[in-house]
C-alpha cells in the first residue's frame, strides 16, 4: 500500500500562494487516481479537486476552479496542489488521498489518507 505525506502548508495573506506537496512511498503510485481535500474548522471535508494517474484530466471544485492547480509528477511520487488567489475562506486542513482508479476518485472512493497540512489565510 502506498503512504501519503502533505507538506507545505502555512500562513499566507490573502491574496497570495502556496504549493502544497503530497509525496507518496510504496508501490505502484503511478496507477493511482489522487485527490486533494480540505477541512475547515466547524465545517465538513469538502472535495477540493482529483487527478487520473497519468495527469491528463483534473477535477475541480466550483470553489477553486480557476485558483488552484493539481499536478503530479510520477517520477518523484509527488501529486501538487498550487494555489493562488487565496481568501481567507480558504483557511483549512488540506489532506491528499489516492484512489485505485480515476472511476473510484470520481465516487469518492479512496484507499489511503495523508495526515494533512494547514493552511491558514489571514485578510
Amino acid at each position: 500500500q502506498v503512504q501519503l505525506v502533505e507538506s507545505g502548508g502555512g500562513l499566507v495573506q490573502a491574496g497570495g500562494s502556496l504549493r502544497l506537496a503530497c509525496a507518496a512511498s510504496g508501490r505502484t503510485f503511478g496507477n493511482y487516481a489522487m485527490g486533494w481535500f480540505r477541512q475547515a474548522p466547524g465545517k465538513e471535508r469538502e472535495s477540493v479537486g482529483r487527478i487520473s494517474w497519468s495527469g491528463s484530466v483534473t477535477y475541480y471544485s466550483d470553489t477553486v476552479k480557476g485558483r488552484f492547480t493539481i499536478s503530479r509528477d510520477n517520477a518523484k511520487k509527488t501529486v501538487y496542489l498550487q494555489m493562488n488567489s487565496l481568501k481567507p475562506e480558504d483557511t483549512a486542513v488540506y489532506s491528499c488521498a489516492s484512489a485505485r482508479s480515476w472511476t473510484e476518485a470520481a465516487r469518492g472512493n479512496y484507499d489511503t489518507w495523508g495526515q494533512g497540512t494547514q493552511v491558514t489565510v489571514s485578510s
